[in-house]
Parts: structure tokens; sequence; C-alpha cells
């Protein structure tokens, strides 16, 4: 069976290894190919900071909570391993601040030591009068998707550099699944008005004494629009703002002014801290992630497709638990093709 994934970054990579390892072992022959445009380290995977934590409420998406559980506890069983640091993923406490009471998140239960911030801290951030502190994970894309890469290499997956124009593009050449994940790009691929831009900036910066990430929220401007300070292994990034409908992939200097200025106000110590980068990038946002089975036309014939794309701003957080879904949609068609266990006694 020959399985074709459309996209790189760590929604087509995670989910092309999830595939693998569940069914190698009972679809014979199984050959898994992935496509994309851009590979690691110019992927959108690559730019985002790499911090686990969802939107603030799912907002009755329970299934979307379930699969970035999954996706935590997958990455906290990762610690114990060495490979750990090669694929970017440490703990990191910190702290979501408010300036009013606001409910527990989604997620409260997910991450560890999660409780509300005392007086005492809350005073070392003027204008915020609530808060939480918990630890979390940081899974950086620069590491991760490199290290998502060479286990698949290492398994027979291929890799091809190319646009891919349509899915018939693959049907024709012999795909008897298309996985497409596709992220921003999924609207060239069949259109879908509920796909749509969220242009995110942030600033890359050397200070590496702070040591807690800090991310505000003013729940009036919705989510990412107010400061963020996130350290990483080398270096912090900084942030940030969510341009919904704004497909400009370019570095805004006034963007820049601002988001700098803010950050500098939560967290002074920033005006000593040396610029390394900017960078700009395009957040796949839906309503819900999209993340089912399709059979399309395909010419005289039809091709199975499964989609997994619309994973917003949270792409990292949810993947894991996306990729084990979209391989169970893989079951399901194996087990209709007849190619599973019993297909070969």
């Amino acid at each position: 069976m020959r399985v074709a994934v459309i996209g790189a970054g760590v929604i087509g990579l995670s989910t092309a290894q999830s595939i693998y390892d569940q069914y190698h072992s009972i679809v014979s022959p199984l050959t898994i190919e992935v496509y994309a445009d851009c590979f690691t380290p110019l992927t959108t995977s690559d730019g985002a900071a790499g911090f686990w934590q969802p939107y603030l409420y799912d907002e009755g998406k329970i299934q979307e909570t379930k699969w970035n559980k999954e996706t935590f506890d997958y990455l906290l069983s990762c610690l114990s391993s060495p490979d750990s640091v090669k694929m970017g993923v440490f703990l990191q406490s910190g702290y979501n601040l408010f300036s009013e009471p606001t409910p527990d998140p989604s997620f409260k239960d997910i991450v560890l030591g999660f409780r509300h911030l005392t007086k005492k801290e809350l005073q070392i951030f003027p204008g915020y009068s609530y808060g939480w502190f918990n630890t979390a994970l940081m899974l950086e894309g620069k590491s991760y998707l490199p290290w998502l890469m060479d286990w698949l290499q290492k398994r027979g997956v291929k890799f091809y550099q190319r646009k891919i124009e349509s899915f018939k593009e693959l049907a024709e050449t012999g795909a008897d699944v298309i996985i497409n994940c596709t992220g921003m790009r999924s609207g060239e691929l069949q259109p879908d008005p509920e796909l749509k831009p969220g242009r995110g900036q942030i600033v890359k910066v050397d200070a590496p004494w702070l040591k807690h990430w800090i991310l505000t929220h003013d729940l009036t401007k919705g989510v990412y629009n107010s400061p963020y300070i996130i350290p990483g292994s080398r270096l912090v990034t900084v942030g940030g703002v969510f341009q919904l409908g704004n497909w400009s992939t370019q570095n805004n200097s006034t963007d820049h002014k601002n988001i700098w200025d803010s950050a500098c106000e939560l967290e002074p110590s920033l005006k000593h801290a040396r610029i390394v980068d900017d960078w700009t990038g395009l957040r796949p946002v839906r309503s819900k992630v999209r993340l089912e089975r399709e059979t399309i036309p395909a010419g005289a014939t039809t091709i199975e497709v499964i989609h997994n794309y619309g994973h917003g701003g949270f792409g990292l957080t949810i993947h894991r638990g996306c990729a084990q879904e979209a391989a169970r949609l893989f079951g399901q068609i194996v087990k209709q093709k007849g190619r599973g266990p019993r297909a070969r006694l």
C-alpha cells in the first residue's frame, strides 16, 4: 500500500510516524512518501516557540482537549529517553497573567502543578491582578522536525521536495491513500471557507537570565494579542500578534515596535537583551481541527484522503493526538481494502 503525506511540518511528519509505527508490521508492503514544497528549517513549525499550551478554553471541543492531553502525556514519557535532548523536549514552568479573575482553563488537569498565583507573586507583575502558575513542556520545532525526519528516513520513508497542485496528481502516480497535512495551503487543494490565516510575528532574543515563560491575556483582544515571553533552550521568543485574515509573511516594523515595547514593559530586563531575529508565520485557523476521511473522485477512479489540518496556533501542542487519530482512520481504510492481517493469511 502506498501512502502519500502532503506537508512536512509537525503535523505531516508525526502523522507519517504514527502510521508507520502502527501499520508497518501489519500492512506489507507499506510505502510512505512525504511531499512538501518546504522542509525544516523553513516550516511554520520551525519558527514557533514550541511551548505546550492550547487556547485557554476548548469551548466544548472535548476531542481537541483529548488530543492535547495525549500529546502532553506522550512528550512527558519521552523525557525519560536520552533522545529527549535531540527531540527538543524539556520541562518549563511559568505564569499565565490576567487583569481580572478568570475561570480555570480546559488544560488545568493536563499540565503539572497547576495553581493560582499568590498576592506576593502578583506583585512581581504590576498591572495584573490574577493568574496561574504551572509546569508545562517545551517542544522546539527546530530540533523536533529534524529528529522526526531522521526517525522516518531510517525506516525507509522517502521525502520529495515538490509542490503538489491537486490530490488527483498523486492518485495518478499510484498513491492508495493521501494524508493532507498542508496547513494554510489546504485551501488551495480543496476550497475551505472556514480556513483563514492567523498571522503571527515574534522577536527572538538572547536573554539567558530569563527562566520562566510569561503569557499575558487580554480577553477583550483575543488570543495571542497581548505580550508573551517564552524562554527556549537557546533564545527567548517574544510576542505577539494574531491578525486574522492577514496573509503577509513579511516582518512588519510597526508590529515589531508594539511587540517589543509591550514585552519590555512586562519584563524591563529585556532592554538589555540582544535581538537576534524577527520571524513571521501564518497559523492555519479554523473553528475546529479538520481531522476526517473523505473519498475524492480522481479521474475514472476515487482516492481515499485523510485531512489533518486547521490546528491554529497549537500544532505542536496537539500534533501527537491528531497523528494517532489519523492513523486510526488509516486503519479503517486498510480494513476496508482488505490489506490488514487477515488479507495475508
